[in-house]
């Protein structure tokens, strides 16, 4: 399975269009900590204000991606306006993930330099503006594969800050992460992991801790945790959870959460519910 893939099964993927259109004049939006924010504009000019020290001035056809979003506003022309689509993207059910954690505060990109958007582009406003049963469906799922489309340039070109993406952008890196994210219960040491890199122990140990921001070890714990996590929240058991990630016991498990969340898998999995709710 590839690198992206991966990563997007654990975390999935949800997208919601709630705008498709023509806007004129001054758009708030709030902060939101739950979930990250699209904003295409196929036609502009318009001004991005909240997201950076200064005013951002889209004249070009362009995607921003808002991973952690902070109040902000758009503003467009009172006359001519501009064409765009928002959407609320939310990864592994919202919160902090390691996709938008590896993100800068705000992803900006020239649709020209993405392949095949436009037609994605074209389908969206057709789809926007028809009566068909499924409208709604059609346009998130199409704006999910525009956000994959997103995250592969952003590999690809290194548009990272460090983290899990960062390490996906190495090419050596990347055969010893995606080997440990499909399988987080193997028996890994320094070793194994180097070798799948085609490294020598200490050079991957520095390689990584300078790209990834953490060391081996450290993610790979930290993987384990998310990977407990999404099978927590799909009701497994905890005594099948832990072999499930690599840790002996439950008890194991529990120790794990503890020290690094502060909490137990029951409590973590409860305090979901009451933000669900």
């Amino acid at each position: 399975m590839d690198r992206l893939t991966t990563l997007l099964n654990h975390f999935s993927l949800r997208a919601g269009i709630f705008y498709t259109g023509n806007i004129c004049g001054v758009h708030d939006f709030a902060h939101d900590a739950s979930q990250g924010h699209i904003h295409l504009i196929k036609r502009g000019p318009v001004q991005v204000i909240g997201v950076r020290n200064e005013t951002m001035n889209i004249t070009e056809p362009t995607i921003l991606f808002l991973p952690r979003p902070d109040t902000h506003r758009l503003v467009a022309d009172e006359h001519t306006g501009a064409d765009v689509v928002c959407a609320t993207v939310k990864f592994g059910g919202g919160g902090r993930n390691p996709i938008t954690d590896s993100l800068p505060a705000v992803v900006e990109v020239e649709l020209a330099v993405l392949p095949g958007v436009h037609s994605l582009l074209d389908l969206m406003f057709d789809e926007a503006f028809s009566e068909n049963s499924g409208r709604q469906a059609v346009l998130d799922r199409l704006c999910e594969v525009l956000m994959i489309r997103l995250l592969r340039h952003c590999v690809d070109e290194g548009l990272t800050n460090g983290g899990t993406l960062a390490g996906l952008a190495d090419r050596r890196l990347a055969k010893a992460m995606s080997a440990m994210h499909d399988n987080p219960a193997g028996d890994w040491s320094l070793s194994s992991m180097a070798a799948l890199a085609d490294m020598s122990r200490a050079r991957f140990a520095v390689r990584f801790r300078e790209i990834v921001g953490d060391t081996p070890a450290d993610y790979l714990a930290s993987w384990r945790l998310m990977s407990a996590q999404r099978l927590l929240t799909q009701g497994l058991q905890l005594k099948h959870i832990a072999y499930d990630v690599g840790y002996g016991s439950p008890s194991a498990l529990t120790r794990a959460f503890v020290r690094k969340l502060g909490c137990s898998p029951t409590d973590w999995l409860k305090r979901q519910g009451k933000h669900a709710a």
